[in-house]
């Protein structure tokens, strides 16, 4: 999956929240809207809405709009998360209160049972907006559609001119699937919690609602385990490169986390095994068979390391790491990983899964393992994550759908449509071109539901965009790689797949630039997009 993987400014001041509501904006003036102000189409937001009908006077955003919301901790929160993107750049005070009024209002406790978990409703007229919703992840995500409702200006820290209009009409939205999801590598090269932050305040934007940490690697091992203090200490001192590398503490861990969740996302981590493990082999000599530990690696090569499978201390090393991160993840997922483990023999792999995955049912957390895993027993409940190829061969994508048919679920990652550190073109001066070349239209262009022949589409779980971090440095390489292509897998996971048509897309997508260049997001100028001049 890699060699196979081998060889400024935040979105807002999102400081947002738990909650489960609705709200509404401040009302707008009964004057109307002056002519050449022409508010951004309700259609024209990523993810596609589920269905959108248009109709009536747009709302305006003035110095007397208020945000009104429920007498509820979470409504609050987010309702304070809004006012602070609005604030900075409209210049108006728009206070957050529970009395209920005309201007923006969050609502949550909808009795639209359609709605579901993430699912919200968006009225727009002259008199305001109102977003409602039956929990707060949806009136979250009801939050990020009236963004991009709003002029890309929106999102400066400094006064703008405006005007500040929401066209008219109804949005009524709900994802394809529950899973919708981003993964960062943090092993290849390290990213501290801030710059970790920064890229959750991004996936947030676009609906999505997972982070898959990977935290350990040949390169470096980036989590504190108090049992094995040396797997941080040492094993996480470089990188790729010889660089200085790093390592979360548990309290990082614990912030990166309580900041996803603040943006309605699960931190998943991994902690890639028995292959991907030269830090641990590095960090203590008894995980190696011959007893001899091996020198910290900072190259880019694949499938030489193995832990020991026949070693008892190896399944005490495991049962350590799993619970004591399981006791730091408050999520449902724990990810053994078990990709390109060419130096441990079938046998000994099939051995080690079989171990390995009640350990994780132990400490309260369900299984995901990349595709790999098919090829031994997946636990029941376990999440298989693909990560073939067009090209990969009948036989391995044959296994993965007999999993898939057996009622193993699956996170689609195809690596020559979604990960996002493959290069645009020959000439992309960052990343790999192991899986080949992904510009923005092949990302996009693909059904999660039919992708993988043979797998009922009931089996497929999402999708995931990995970023693997190889030649990928600082948060501006993040930003160059995973924009504009990002967008795209969040649609593919969220919208509806009647809304999937490349040439509606790349337009929708286009309009993005300027928001992207308001946040600081510097992004590849696709010549397949119709990048507007401001953006």
């Amino acid at each position: 999956m890699r060699q196979h993987r081998r060889t400024t400014r935040i979105l807002g001041s999102l400081l947002l929240v738990t909650a489960a509501g609705a709200f509404a904006v401040g009302a707008g003036p009964a004057g109307g809207t002056p002519a050449g102000d022409t508010p951004t189409p309700l259609g024209r937001v990523i993810p596609a809405p589920a269905s959108v009908k248009t109709g009536g006077a747009p709302y305006r955003i003035t110095d007397s709009t208020r945000i009104h919301v429920d007498d509820s901790r979470e409504a609050r929160r987010i309702g304070t998360y809004l006012a602070d993107v609005l604030r900075p750049s409209t210049g108006y005070r728009i206070p957050v209160t529970d009395r209920q009024g005309i201007g923006i209002r969050l609502k949550l406790g909808s009795k639209d049972a359609s709605l579901g978990d993430e699912g919200y409703r968006l009225d727009s007229g002259r008199h305001g907006v109102t977003i409602t919703a039956r929990k707060p992840a949806g009136l979250f995500h009801g939050v990020q559609t009236l963004r991009q409702l709003l002029p890309a200006a929106v999102e400066k820290d400094s006064v703008q001119p405006g005007p500040w209009l929401v066209a008219g009409g109804t949005i009524k939205d709900t994802p394809r699937y529950g899973w919708r999801g981003a993964m960062l590598d943090v092993s290849r090269h390290f990213f501290t919690v801030d710059q970790v932050k920064r890229y959750i305040d991004q996936l947030a934007l676009y609906k999505v609602n997972k982070l898959h940490l990977h935290l350990s690697d040949d390169q470096g091992w980036r989590i504190a385990i108090d049992s094995w203090p040396r797997l941080a200490t040492y094993g996480g001192s470089t990188q790729v490169g010889g660089g200085p590398g790093g390592h979360y503490t548990k309290a990082d861990y614990k912030e990166i986390v309580r900041y996803a969740s603040s943006r309605y996302l699960e931190v998943v981590p991994e902690i890639d095994m028995p292959g991907h493990t030269n830090a641990a082999l590095a960090s203590y000599a008894e995980l190696n068979c011959d007893g001899v530990a091996p020198p910290l690696y900072t190259g880019t090569e694949v499938g030489f390391s193995s832990l020991c499978v026949n070693k008892d201390v190896t399944y005490d090393f495991v049962d350590d790491v799993i619970r004591e991160l399981a006791a730091l993840t408050p999520g449902r997922y724990l990810h053994i990983g078990g990709d390109e483990a060419h130096s441990t023999s079938h046998d000994d792999y099939v051995k080690f899964m079989d171990r390995v995955q009640p350990v994780v049912a132990k400490y309260g957390k369900t299984v995901i393992g990349w595709h790999q895993l098919t090829g031994a027993t997946p636990a029941k409940g376990a999440l298989a994550q693909y990560w073939g190829l067009d090209r990969t061969s009948a036989a391995e994508k044959e296994r993965v759908a007999a999993a898939a048919r057996a009622g193993t679920g699956l996170i689609l990652s195809p690596a020559d449509r979604v990960y996002l550190d493959m290069k645009y073109t020959e000439d992309t001066p960052l990343g790999l071109s192991w899986a080949g070349l992904v510009e923005v239209k092949r990302s996009y262009d693909w059904d999660p539901g039919t992708y993988l022949p043979g797998a009922p589409g009931s089996a497929v779980k999402g999708v995931e965009a990995p970023l693997w971090t190889e030649t990928i440095v600082t948060p501006a390489n993040i930003d160059y790689m995973a924009f504009p292509r990002l967008p795209g897998v969040a649609e593919l996971g969220w919208s509806p797949a009647a809304t999937h048509d490349w040439d509606a897309y790349k337009v929708r997508l286009a309009a993005q630039g300027p928001r992207w260049d308001a946040l600081g997001i510097g992004y590849y100028r696709s010549p397949q997009v119709p990048w507007t001049a401001a953006g």
